[in-house]
């Protein structure tokens, strides 16, 4: 087979072998792009779910024992009412997870519902996990937005 013609060009059958391959690729990027999962979650699932997580890298990466100083280092993810409600929250506990002196070391945000447009309900995975223990457990994060703002306004175990 030759690869060049009398004129110096590549023949004929490498050129429609090279313009094969450049329509196999352009197809299967193009297939790629068109088969994506859309998004199916409101726009009010996205902004809360994005302020939630930002405000649980904030918890995890800082101290979650409580105390008042730790809440007040958070007051600016948290509605008032939520915040008044937390004041009398023991020392030593982590009441944005458990509740109570087990805590956990990740977190995943998980189903999001709509209450409202300003009301969204969040499920929020934790994880403990060490050489002697693998568990997981639900809470329920409800988020209020105020203004503009997405603000952690209460906590279910």
């Amino acid at each position: 087979m030759r690869l060049f013609s009398k004129s110096g060009f590549p023949s004929v059958s490498i050129r429609v072998h090279l313009w094969a391959k450049i329509l196999v690729v352009f197809s299967l990027i193009y297939l790629a792009a068109a088969c994506s999962v859309p998004n199916l979650e409101s726009a009010t699932c996205v902004e809360s779910r994005n302020a939630l997580r930002e405000f649980y890298s904030f918890h995890f990466g800082n101290n979650m024992s409580f105390t008042p100083d730790d809440l007040r280092a958070r007051e600016r993810f948290l509605t008032p009412e939520f915040a008044e409600k937390l004041r009398g929250s023991r020392e030593g506990t982590d009441p944005f997870t458990t509740g109570a002196d087990d805590i956990p070391k990740a977190f995943r945000a998980g189903d999001c519902r709509e209450i409202s447009p300003e009301r969204t309900a969040i499920e929020v995975v934790l994880f403990w996990k060490d050489d002697t223990r693998s568990e997981e457990r639900k809470i329920n994060v409800e988020m209020a937005k105020r203004g503009d703002v997405w603000l952690v306004d209460n906590i279910t175990q």
